[in-house]
């Protein structure tokens, strides 16, 4: 649930971002009201057009302590390499030296789970499997994910129909895989 208007820590935090309290008020007259308002706004242009006279560079800090994309600054575009991970509980980025299935720097989880394939049963971080491609779902949903599988459903589409699917349906799925146990 979204907060009101920001607490005093918030606001705090705004300042040392370069907002002054003129400019948050223009903010929360705006209707951006929380951090989570913030990540709505999504990057610093479009902070810096709801807050006249903020400068693209507190627009940018402000966008990037919220959590949202500070991907222009002054018109510039900033590129990640290819070998930077992002942990994906916090988003915060992990050092050079991350190596996979090292711990988050900031909230101490594990960065880049190790997930196992539905397709191929290979295991792997990231989102898709280095092996067959196939994208990967939630360790509680493998089994389900196998079971999809062997139902004759498509590697693609079973990530899918898993994150269409009610919790009811799991159920009647589950019920399914325990007969085929039995």
């Amino acid at each position: 649930m979204a907060a009101k208007s920001f607490s005093t820590l918030e606001k705090n935090i705004l300042k040392t971002k370069g907002l002054t309290e003129a400019q948050i008020g223009k903010l929360i007259k705006a209707g951006v009201k929380s951090k989570d308002d913030l990540k709505t706004v999504g990057d610093a242009s479009t902070l810096a057009g709801l807050v006249k006279g903020l400068s693209p560079d507190a627009a940018a800090a402000v966008i990037a302590w919220a959590g949202g994309v500070a991907a222009s600054v002054n018109g510039a575009v900033v590129v990640d390499s290819s070998d930077v991970v992002y942990c994906v509980h916090c988003k915060t980025k992990q050092p050079k030296d991350y190596s996979s299935g090292d711990l988050c720097v900031s909230c101490g989880k594990q960065a880049e789970p190790i997930l196992s394939c539905f397709w191929c049963s290979s295991s792997g971080p990231g989102k898709f499997c280095r092996q067959c491609g196939a994208e990967f779902v939630a360790t509680a949903e493998l089994d389900l994910a196998v079971h999809l599988k062997r139902e004759g459903h498509p590697k693609d589409a079973i990530p899918a129909k898993l994150k269409g699917m009610s919790a009811a349906e799991k159920d009647v799925l589950w019920g399914k895989i325990r007969k085929s146990r039995g």
